[in-house]
């Protein structure tokens, strides 16, 4: 008799039915939050995204003012990262990144960059 009262009164596993629960309600909102972030992950990387910034030229000093396109992530620092390098090339020093934007602030800032706007 003892038996059939320990079988008909399992808590333990209503209790592993519950963990259960909540272990699929987990796994759920994990994998739901990693598809958001992939999507807006994709969405950055289809808009464009640009740079302005000042870069320097010595004997003689010469300074710029440019914008330039970013092809990494739209950060000041990967901006940075990006476009010393391109500069470097013709003898500029990358002095600052001052903003990173995308299509809607590019027109603003073509006459001020004049030649050097998207040269880099």
């Amino acid at each position: 008799m003892p038996e059939r009262r320990r079988i008909l009164n399992n808590s333990a596993s209503w209790r592993y039915l519950g963990i259960m629960k909540h272990l699929i309600a987990s796994v759920l909102v994990v994998v739901a939050l990693t598809a958001q972030a992939q999507a807006q992950a994709q969405v950055q990387a289809q808009t464009a995204c640009y740079a302005d910034y000042k870069a320097k030229q010595d004997d003689p000093l010469r300074l710029q003012y440019g914008v330039a396109q970013i092809n990494g992530s739209c950060t000041v620092q990967d901006a940075a990262f990006e476009l010393a390098p391109r500069l470097a090339t013709d003898g500029w020093q990358l002095l600052e990144v001052m903003s990173v934007f995308d299509d809607a602030g590019l027109e603003g800032r073509r006459d001020s960059a004049g030649e050097f706007f998207l040269r880099y």
